[in-house]
């Protein structure tokens, strides 16, 4: 029972996956620092300023927060790219290097498989005889 939890847990997927999401939550950090310190204050120019990124506006009495929602889809983008750049593209270069790498080489045919093929080769070049009709 142990041994099969064993092989689960340092069975690549998952030491792979626990990598991830703890990569995954330092960067998270990293990029809410920059949006705090860059990002917002970006924002706040661009919009006018204020005590709140970007701005609110209300309808019948609701506050819509719109400089939250641009600060959270530009920390998406942010980190997609960077994931995408610095760990998915030069995972996908070195796996596509190994595969490469790997494949075996052509065996060379045996001895019974170079008659076989002699034998057909022969069959193929002689004209086909059909019993029962005449020329």
């Amino acid at each position: 029972m142990l041994k099969g939890f064993r092989d689960f847990v340092l069975r690549g997927n998952v030491v792979d996956l626990a990598v991830g999401v703890v990569i995954g939550a330092a960067f998270t950090t990293v990029v809410n620092a920059f949006s705090n310190g860059f990002i917002n204050p970006l924002i706040k120019a661009i919009t006018g300023g204020g005590p709140r990124v970007g701005g609110t506006f209300s309808i019948n009495g609701a506050a819509f927060d719109y400089g939250a929602f641009i600060t959270a889809i530009l920390n998406f983008l942010i980190v997609a790219a960077i994931l995408y750049f610095l760990v998915v593209n030069p995972i996908n270069r070195v796996t596509e290097r190994f595969k490469r790498e790997e494949k075996p080489a052509v065996a060379e045919p045996s001895n019974e498989e170079k008659l076989l093929a002699e034998i057909r080769d022969e069959l193929r070049r002689r004209p086909v005889e059909r019993p029962g009709i005449a020329d």
